[in-house]
This record gives C-alpha cells, sequence and structure tokens, in this order.
C-alpha cells in the first residue's frame, strides 16, 4: 500500500465487438505474453461454440456463466495468539469478479479438449448451468467460510 496517495484503478475500455467492459477484462485475463489477437479470436470462438451448445445467445451464457462463478464469502488466514485461524470475510466486488474470471479461465484450460476455445465454451456452458470445475471451487470456497463461521469474531 502505498504512503503518499490512493491508488486509482484503471478504466477499462469497451471491447469493439459486443461493447462491454467485462468482455474486455476477460481477453485481458486470457491473454498470454500479450497475444491479444490470438485472446480475443479464442474468446469469440468459444462465444460462438457456447451459443451452438447452449441455445441462447453467447453473451447472455457468458455473463450467467460469470455470475454463478462469483464467489460471496472467502477465507483469510490471520495470526491470533501463536494460532492461524481461517476467517470467513465478504469478497469485495471488484475481487468477485477477478476471481470468477481466474477459476474460468483455469478450469477451462485444465479441461479436456482439442482446441482452447472449444475447452472454454464447454467450462462457459457447464457454468451457466451451474456445473463445472469453476462452480466447485466456489462451492468448495463457500463451504471453508461456513465450517470456519465461528472463527468470525477474529475479523477485524
Amino acid at each position: 500500500m502505498p504512503r503518499r496517495r490512493k491508488v486509482t484503478k484503471r478504466e477499462i475500455l469497451p471491447d469493439p465487438k459486443y461493447n462491454s467492459p467485462l468482455v474486455n477484462k476477460f481477453i485481458n485475463c486470457l491473454m498470454r505474453g500479450g497475444k491479444r489477437g490470438l485472446a480475443e479470436r479464442i474468446f469469440y470462438r468459444a462465444l460462438d461454440l457456447a451459443q451452438e451448445k447452449g441455445g441462447e445467445r453467447g453473451l447472455d451464457i457468458f455473463n450467467k456463466a460469470l455470475n454463478n462463478v462469483k464467489p460471496v464469502l472467502e477465507v483469510k488466514s490471520r495470526r491470533v495468539g501463536g494460532a492461524t485461524y481461517q476467517i470467513p470475510i465478504e469478497v469485495r466486488p471488484h475481487r468477485r469478479t477477478a476471481l470468477a474470471i481466474r477459476w474460468l479461465t483455469s478450469y477451462a484450460q485444465e479441461r479436456p479438449g482439442k482446441s482452447m476455445a472449444e475447452k472454454l465454451a464447454a467450462e462457459l456452458v457447464a457454468a451457466s448451468r451451474g456445473e463445472g470445475g469453476a462452480i466447485k471451487k466456489k462451492e468448495v470456497t463457500h463451504k471453508m467460510a461456513e465450517a470456519n463461521r465461528a472463527f468470525a469474531h477474529y475479523r477485524w
């Protein structure tokens, strides 16, 4: 944390195809090694494939998947008197979307499949239906927070 001035969040511009800043943020997180064109091709192809599989518009599937994966609670380690407790805390909105994007991309990479676009499309469709690895990760995070609810009074 800086001592002099507050860090300002940079505004993310909307993407050219769907005019959505959320889509642009997802593409930025999907991008590896500065290859933006490749990341855009993968994402837009994944939305087309998801539209074929899911039956809805690709952007609707993406938004529904992202909202389903966003966690509400998480645990944070806090050391109190020599013991370390896992304390449940609410997740801030920016962190919610960041975690959801991170989980979707990482579990899409782990999926078996031919191309990244197919893997991402499968993960998006599964997440929009309430299934898949990213949804399991959210449920595990929530269970962990629920199990450690007794330590909530250590919150600072």
